[in-house]
């Protein structure tokens, strides 16, 4: 478009020579005449306009912005006449009213003929910008540009093209437009744009704005979307992650809809898909490294590179079946080493391992212990069951409640707490080892001998022993043997008068010394049959005993006891 600012600057002096020649130009009260420089004063400066006197002027009008005089002797100036003649007889002159009136003209000239004119923008006043054009022209805010701005102090002292809108000399007013001519031009580089567009077409746009879902890049007058899927192979949570507003980018034109004019682009078409040959790049069985880039419930997943992630499931970060958060393992950002278990590059799907990379901690424990081996390690839990000891780092064994000890067996965690500490050292045996279920078994009572079977060789039957009583049954007493353990005088083995009972006999006699005999023993059901009848036949009287009492345990007899309770 025409730039006629130049309409605005004074001629040189030899231009006005040329134009003037030798005529002579009418001086004329608000007319604009050349004249010549014969003198510069300290505060004047004398123009000869071949007038009958000669005109003084203020020097201040011949400054320019930054305080340099602009004329010589003998240059030749535009001045507007003012006065022919003030009481001192003088003619009156302006060179800055000429100035000022040439500005006008050019700018009538704009606004007739729709071109443009070139200013300065000087300061905020209300409503918009004010604008150096030569005069003060008015910039309203909904002109500046073709979207708003909220900070227009941006703008100040930038240089722009504009349209005059509208002009009201005898006020002074000029408004002008900068949008009207940024909507022509991209009107124009839009037309110019649509002739070469069409799917598949590669462009470099400018980013020119970014959202949540995606990014909007000026094509040249037309904007095309660029979805957040299409911006790269790889996840990103955020467009801005990738790309910046007024950043240039090369995409590639997807989808075109001529008569909604929509453009869909894509960045990431540019290269390569890089799940076509990701089996080549990740052999099963490779060790790789990765950035861990999302942790969820069920596992990591790793970025091997921009566009490809592999997983690393919860079952497979640990040897352990004790499945911790991956939060607990792994980090977000963390770079780790991982081996690729499988490969899916149709269901873009990389499975990777984490725990292959350490030792089968049950391969370990196999290789170092086996079934009667002592192992001391510190308590980790005490639970209502048992407590469980730490064998290595990441097993645990668990020694039962049963298994703690032959004779005095805690009854609930109170009693276990009571007896065990956090951390204290305790010695077991291994007594089991389930390594699909991966649970191992302990037993502290297995360190020493099974007190029933060490009885047993003590006391064989007929053997004569003393025994305290412990409590009384319907069907029997029993006596302690030895601490924790008890054997039974049947009923049938206590001889009563007329009246009596078991409880009304031996009530007041808990804890008396007795000699009792041992009729029959049996260590593998807990065992002890006893007798008061020290002269007894128990050879003899053996297998009618185990008539007697039907072959059952201790425990059955008190279940039924209880039972008929």
């Amino acid at each position: 478009m025409e730039n006629c600012a130049g309409d605005f600057l004074i001629p040189e002096s030899q231009e006005f020579a040329s134009l003037l020649g030798s005529e002579k130009i009418e001086v004329t009260q608000g007319k604009i005449v050349s004249g010549t420089v014969v003198a510069i004063n300290k505060d004047t400066v004398t123009v000869d306009v071949g007038y009958k006197s000669e005109g003084s002027i203020a020097i201040s009008q011949f400054y320019d912005g930054e305080g340099k005089l602009q004329v010589g002797v003998g240059d030749a100036v535009e001045v507007l006449v003012l006065q022919l003649e003030n009481e001192l007889g003088q003619i009156v002159l302006s060179k800055e009213k000429a100035f000022q009136k040439r500005v006008w003209e050019g700018v009538e000239n704009v606004f007739r003929n729709d071109l443009t004119v070139s200013g300065k923008v000087v300061q905020k006043v209300k409503g918009g910008l004010q604008v150096d054009i030569g005069i003060p022209a008015f910039l309203p805010g909904s002109q500046i540009d073709e979207r708003p701005h909220k900070n227009l102090d941006k703008f100040i002292g930038q240089v722009f093209e504009f349209r005059v809108l509208k002009m009201t000399r005898d006020k002074g007013n000029i408004v002008l437009s900068r949008r009207a001519l940024l909507v022509a031009e991209k009107d124009n580089l839009r037309q110019e744009t649509l002739k070469v567009l069409d799917e598949g077409i590669v462009l470099e746009g400018i980013v020119k704005n970014i959202t949540d879902y995606g990014a909007f890049v000026d094509l040249g007058g037309i904007d095309g979307l660029l979805h957040i899927t299409d911006i790269c192979w790889g996840r990103i949570n955020h467009p801005g992650d990738k790309i910046s507003v007024g950043e240039t980018v090369k995409v590639v034109v997807l989808k075109f809809d001529k008569d909604k004019e929509r453009v869909s682009l894509g960045m990431k078409q540019l290269t390569p898909e890089p799940w076509l040959t990701v089996g080549d790049r990740y052999p099963v069985g490779a060790v790789i490294a990765g950035k861990v880039m999302n942790l969820t419930d069920y596992g990591a997943f790793l970025e091997l590179e921009e566009g490809v992630e592999g997983l690393i499931h919860i079952s497979e970060m640990s040897w352990s079946k004790k499945s911790k958060h991956p939060g607990k393992l792994l980090k977000e950002g963390e770079e780790v080493k991982a081996i690729v278990l499988g490969v899916d590059g149709e269901e873009k799907r990389i499975r990777l391992g984490l725990k292959q990379l350490t030792p089968n901690p049950w391969d370990e424990l196999e290789a170092n212990y086996s079934v009667g081996s002592a192992i001391t390690g510190p308590v980790k839990t005490i639970a209502d069951f048992g407590i469980f000891i730490e064998v290595t780092k990441v097993i645990d064994g668990l020694v039962h409640i049963s298994d703690i000890s032959w004779s005095k067996q805690p009854r609930d965690v109170n009693e276990l707490q009571a007896q065990f500490q956090k951390g204290q050292e305790i010695t077991a045996v291994l007594i089991g080892i389930d390594r699909e279920n991966e649970r191992l078994s302990l037993s502290i009572k297995a360190l020493e001998e099974d007190p029933w079977v060490k009885l047993s060789k003590q006391y064989p039957v007929g053997s004569v022993l003393k025994a305290k009583i412990a409590s009384i049954a319907e069907f029997g007493l029993f006596v302690e043997i030895a601490e924790g353990i008890d054997g039974l005088v049947h009923s049938s083995q206590v001889e009563l008068k007329d009246g009596q009972t078991l409880q009304s006999t031996y009530a007041d006699r808990i804890g008396e010394e007795v000699e009792v005999k041992v009729k029959a023993v049996d260590p593998s059901q807990r065992r002890f049959s006893l007798t008061f009848d020290l002269e007894s036949d128990v050879a003899a009287e053996g297998a009618a005993a185990e008539e007697e009492q039907g072959a059952v345990t201790f425990g059955d007899l008190i279940r039924k006891q209880i039972s008929k309770q």
